[in-house]
C-alpha cells in the first residue's frame, strides 16, 4: 500500500467518527436520546442509614407502599414493608 491509500483510509476513520459524533450530538440536541424514564417517578428512596462500613439500611418508597431493606455483601433483606401514611394537612396547621 503506498501512502496516498494509507491516507485516504485514515482520512474515511475519520471522516466517519464525525459523521457518528455529529448523528448522536444531533439526537440529543432534538430530544431522540433521552436519559431517564418519561413521566412520574415511582422510586424514591426516602431515608438512608449506615449501620456498620459494611450494611446500610434504607427505605424505599414505591407507589403506596414502603420498604425497609437491608443490603449488604452477603445479599439483600425486605426486613418490612407497610402501606405510605400520607401526612394529614388538617394537624399541619
Amino acid at each position: 500500500m503506498d501512502w496516498i491509500d494509507w491516507a485516504r483510509a485514515l482520512f474515511a476513520l475519520i471522516a466517519t467518527l464525525a459523521l457518528i459524533v455529529g448523528a448522536a450530538y444531533l439526537a440529543r440536541r432534538v430530544g431522540m436520546l433521552q436519559a431517564g424514564a418519561q413521566g412520574p417517578r415511582r422510586l424514591k428512596v426516602s431515608e438512608s442509614l449506615m449501620l456498620d462500613p459494611r450494611r446500610r439500611l434504607v427505605i424505599v418508597r414505591c407507589d403506596d407502599r414502603e420498604h425497609v431493606l437491608l443490603l449488604g455483601p452477603a445479599g439483600d433483606v425486605v426486613v418490612s414493608e407497610k402501606p405510605v401514611k400520607e401526612p394529614n394537612p388538617e394537624s399541619a396547621t
